[in-house]
């Protein structure tokens, strides 16, 4: 897999994969970072047909494929804080989110094998590198994967638009699943009951609901309150 951007090839060098290759534009003037590999200096344009994109800021690599983590191993914390995400397609999201799971010390987030976005580099890039040391699980069955962390004493809370409960009104602490849906079609039917109880942001503009990596970053901020702010730091 190619990672590129300043930001995420650091943190690829900084965590669990290997990086096999570096690639640095011609007078980029930008450091190497510390502890990657000796890097191929190459023209701009040959770093844009490497990515497949101009949005690598001088700055790729190329590292093992993504190592995805068994999905009842983020339970295994009686505190842990899940995110799973009920057929997010848009990289771009599946990107923001992440970042704001791993800023604000989420166990890792919970894909579905279909109709789902995976890790790619652009996700990787939306990301600002926190896939690296964020994990991630594939699941066969989202709603089957609830039930177990039902099974396992986690409190299911489902973020949907119109839902009566606010988002302020749960106990967030302990072993807790946010799950959050698909832009437009939101959470699946199976999904759904499956959720201990669903909970709504409020929207006091025009338009009729948040973005859901921005609907993401308030519940976990939300649910954060409810943990040990001891390794917190501010930003």
């Amino acid at each position: 897999m190619i990672v590129y951007g300043r930001n995420p090839v650091r943190e690829a060098v900084r965590g669990r994969r290997r990086v096999l290759r570096l690639w640095v534009a011609r007078e980029s003037g930008q450091a190497v970072p510390e502890g990657a590999p000796p890097a191929s200096i190459v023209e701009p344009a040959e770093l844009d047909r490497i990515c497949g994109s101009t949005d690598h800021q001088g700055f790729a690599c190329e590292v093992d494929p993504y190592p995805y983590v068994d999905g009842e191993a983020l339970l295994e914390d009686p505190d842990a804080l899940v995110v799973a995400l009920d057929q997010v397609q848009d990289p771009h999201n599946l990107g923001a989110i992440c970042r704001s799971a791993e800023c604000a010390g989420a166990a890792g987030v919970v894909l579905p094998e279909r109709r789902s976005a995976e890790v790619t580099p652009a996700v990787c890039r939306a990301s600002a590198g926190a896939v690296e040391h964020l994990p991630i699980a594939r699941v066969r069955n989202l709603a089957d994967y609830l039930k177990l962390a039902s099974d396992r004493g986690a409190w299911i809370y489902g973020a949907e638009a119109g839902a009566e409960a606010s988002y302020t009104d749960p106990d967030y602490s302990g072993r807790t699943v946010l799950v959050l849906g698909s832009e437009g079609r939101g959470l699946g039917p199976r999904v759904r009951s499956v959720c201990d109880q669903l909970v709504s942001l409020p929207v006091r503009g025009s338009i009729e609901s948040l973005n859901v990596s921005a609907a993401a970053a308030v519940l976990l901020y939300q649910a954060a309150l409810a943990r040990p702010q001891e390794n917190a730091r501010t930003s």
